[in-house]
């Protein structure tokens, strides 16, 4: 196995200021947007430990979870396929677009497809796939993989998307990150609109309904699922949850972990191709479950690691990440690995072997905050020390540490020895200080030679000749001889019970908080407020669904063109809501016959129509309503669409709509 590929890298990247400059920006704002997410969930620990406990069941009863959710998808109308392999699930996808004599494929963010190298592959066959999500669009670009799970340019700065954008798309340079956002949005609607086929990634299958859930912010996941004629979705076997219920548990978890959001923008639920009578939502879905080594990875002793979500949390806060990047992690051929950081660390050799991959686990502090930062609470400081001791899925010859080298290896043998006698580590820690202090007496930290890897870019602390014990009683000692100090707590001097807002108070503070706006209005004065918003933008005509129908003759009074058919030059679309999610600011919208979806996804300003007594609590009890379950999609729309792609800088309006106002019609006594 050869480090070379992988020293040299960490070396380049620590060696570019760039690089460090962007890493820095993303791990500040990612860490300090989770934390603040998490605020408003007091009971995250305990969702940790069900979440955990949820995968664990799922994992450990895979077989059967595969069988009820296919039966489920099957049933809704889908076409499953199942792939062993890479070069399997590539045959699918192919023999799909060549059925349908794709030449395009229009595609959303796909972890699985960049395992599998399918761009690269269908390219070969004739046909394009553009990466539509605007980090992975970029990077595309570029000819790249992705830098990180959820950010996938988060390597590169403003000047380098503005230099790429003036050469590859021919605008003039700048570097105005919204100008060079709209850029990249009016290059991709078109992809959008004459792509024969939509791929995307799946989030989480649910197994006893066979939903698809996909969370996005930009809109691109909802173009690519509902605009092409044809929709194939890629899913890792290992990516389901048994109910709804539990959906909403790991929804509550996943965006907060990933971007510091209580809910993405857009969480579709995807059930069924068009039905009869339905004007939008493609002809075909098709589900491609792809094991390529999970299932060898689920009978290992890293089965754990099946457990992730892949939210990047652990990406975010890793020291080691931090400061080489993606890039960095690379094979024992050169080959940057298709998942980077601490759970790149295990997956990576855990899938594609030992002799490629194992090397990365050395990459690690082993300070334990990635386990800390993770939803699911993955131990992945024990999960990385069993790649270290050569425990993986792909181990070829079956003998364990065959992927580590002999030097590290006879440290560890050497450690194991000394450290199951407590007499003589004691002795070798009390020579080890004595040499530390000789060899370094001025620096708390000793310099090895280069070849050591140690000094370069991590230094090794001195030891200390007295044993931990003598250290551990000299610590008790000053503790115990400390005034004992009594800590009053915010919960011991605020009342017990806090008023609670009212759902409309709520919903209007979280919607507004997001960039939407809530207006709240009389039944009867509805039909003259929307006209005059739609005055006010010179709006003339609007894209409606089946729900706002019954304001159509007052908007054609007012000379306003009613438009039931999806089309692009529309500016507005206007909606009715199945319901609001207070503690959210979500609308929980339906697709199928009278409600196109499209109404809240293509025009660049979406009105929704929002009744006091459709407003619910939270997600839970939004996901019980039975008609989210019978609809061919629905989708939970949180906010106007948004990225943070380019320099983790927030931009308003990408893919889907700039723009969100919701009409609060009051019918009930509330508020």
């Amino acid at each position: 196995m050869s480090l070379k590929p992988f020293h040299d890298h960490i070396r380049t990247s620590l060696a570019n200021p760039a690089l460090q400059a962007a890493l820095d920006g993303n791990v500040v704002r990612r860490t300090q947007g989770s934390q603040a997410a998490f605020a408003s969930l007091p009971d995250h620990q305990e969702r940790r430990a069900r979440a955990h406990t949820v995968r664990a069941e799922v994992i450990a009863h895979l077989d059967q979870y595969l069988v009820q959710f296919t039966e489920r998808v099957q049933a809704n109308g889908m076409i499953v396929h199942r792939a062993a392999n890479a070069a399997e699930a590539i045959g699918i996808v192919l023999a799909i677009a060549r059925e349908h004599d794709a030449h395009l494929v229009a595609k959303s963010k796909s972890m699985i497809s960049e395992e599998i190298e399918l761009n690269h592959a269908l390219a070969g066959y004739g046909i394009r796939a553009v990466e539509t999500d605007l980090g992975e669009y970029i990077v595309q670009l570029r000819g790249e993989r992705p830098s990180h799970i959820i950010t996938p340019a988060v390597h590169l700065r403003r000047q380098d998307v503005g230099e790429l954008f003036h050469e590859k798309l021919g605008i003039p340079y700048t570097e105005d990150i919204p100008v060079l956002t709209s850029a990249a949005r009016q290059v991709l609607r078109q992809i959008f609109l004459t792509a024969e086929v939509g791929l995307s990634g799946v989030n989480f299958g649910v197994a006893e309904t066979g939903t698809l859930c996909i969370v996005t912010n930009e809109g691109n996941g909802r173009m690519c699922t509902t605009v092409p004629p044809v929709h194939i979705a890629l899913m890792g076997i290992e990516r389901l949850l048994p109910t709804l219920d539990d959906l909403a548990l790991f929804l509550t978890l996943l965006p907060r972990s990933a971007t510091g959001q209580k809910l993405s923008v857009y969480t579709s639920l995807i059930h069924s191709p068009r039905r009869p009578g339905e004007i939008d939502g493609p002809l075909e879905r098709h589900l491609v479950l792809v094991d390529n080594g999970r299932s060898s990875l689920r009978n290992s002793e890293l089965a754990e690691a099946l457990y992730c979500i892949r939210c990047g949390a652990c990406l975010n806060v890793c020291p080691v990440f931090r400061e080489i990047g993606g890039h960095a992690y690379r094979g024992a051929d050169g080959a940057i690995a298709p998942y980077p950081g601490p759970i790149g660390s295990v997956i990576s050799p855990g899938l594609f072997g030992l002799e490629q991959f194992g090397q990365l686990a050395q990459a690690s502090t082993l300070c334990g905050a990635c386990k800390e930062a993770c939803p699911v609470d993955i131990d992945l400081p024990s999960l990385l020390l069993r790649v270290r001791a050569g425990k993986a899925a792909q181990n070829r010859n079956g003998e364990e540490g065959s992927g580590v080298p002999g030097a590290v290896k006879l440290g560890l043998n050497g450690f194991r020895l000394a450290a199951g006698r407590p007499g003589l580590f004691a002795a070798a820690q009390w020579i080890g200080g004595i040499i530390s202090r000789i060899y370094s007496p001025r620096s708390s930290y000793m310099r090895l030679p280069a070849f050591t890897g140690w000094g370069f870019s991590k230094d090794l602390p001195r030891l200390d000749p007295r044993p931990f014990r003598a250290r551990w009683k000299e610590t008790q000692q000053d503790i115990e001889s400390r005034p004992q100090v009594i800590k009053v707590t915010a919960e011991a001097v605020l009342p017990a019970a806090r008023a609670i807002p009212s759902l409309i108070i709520q919903f209007t503070e979280e919607l507004n908080a997001l960039g939407g706006k809530v207006v709240r209005v009389a039944d009867q004065d509805l039909p003259l407020r929307l006209v005059e918003f739609l005055h006010q933008r010179g709006i003339e005509s609007v894209f409606t669904d089946e729900a706002a129908g019954r304001f159509a003759p007052a908007l054609q009074q007012a000379g306003i063109a009613v438009i039931r058919e999806p089309d692009p030059q529309v500016r507005c679309g206007l909606t009715g809501v199945l319901a609001g999610i207070a503690d959210t600011g979500s609308l929980v919208i339906l697709g199928g016959k009278g409600h196109p979806l499209t109404a809240s996804l293509l025009p660049e300003i979406h009105l929704a129509l929002l009744r006091t007594s459709d407003l619910l609590s939270s997600l839970p009890e939004a996901l019980c309503r039975p008609e989210i379950r019978e609809a061919p999609a629905a989708v939970l729309v949180t906010g106007p669409s948004r990225t943070g792609d380019i320099e983790m800088t927030l931009t308003i309006g990408v893919h889907g709509p700039g723009e969100l106002q919701v009409f609060l019609i009051d019918d009930s006594s509330g508020g």
